[in-house]
């Protein structure tokens, strides 16, 4: 999956925590999208089979949508934990971490979350 979609996953896995109903609109204002990118995006991870939309244009992770972006947003956490263990601002260490968090190998993922949880 490209990291736009790992994005987006990721930002509709969020906004699920906070509200029960997520549509498009929301998924656009949180990351600053414009509507059509979004559109596009949402039909791109409909037609992979990682979210369902309701007729009322409301966005629920499948299965598998969730387990992905469960995996997505756990790097973003624990790399910012990391990065802020270094030193580093919450702010910068965030940002850094997202950019991160979508071009590491599980096999480093899980050797800093065991590293972390000694």
């Amino acid at each position: 999956m490209h990291e736009s979609g790992e994005m987006y996953l990721e930002t509709i896995y969020v906004l699920s925590q906070k509200s029960p109903a997520v549509r498009s609109i929301d998924v656009a204002e949180e990351m600053g999208f414009s509507k059509p990118s979004v559109s596009r995006g949402m039909g791109l991870l409909k037609k992979g089979e990682f979210i369902s939309v309701d007729d009322k244009g409301y966005i629920k992770l499948t299965e598998m949508g969730l387990e992905y972006a469960k995996k997505i947003y756990e790097r973003h956490t624990v790399l910012t934990e990391l990065l802020v263990s270094f030193g580093i601002d919450e702010k910068t260490a965030a940002e850094d971490a997202c950019r991160i968090e979508h071009v590491i190998s599980d096999k480093s993922m899980s050797a800093i979350k065991e590293k972390l949880n000694k």
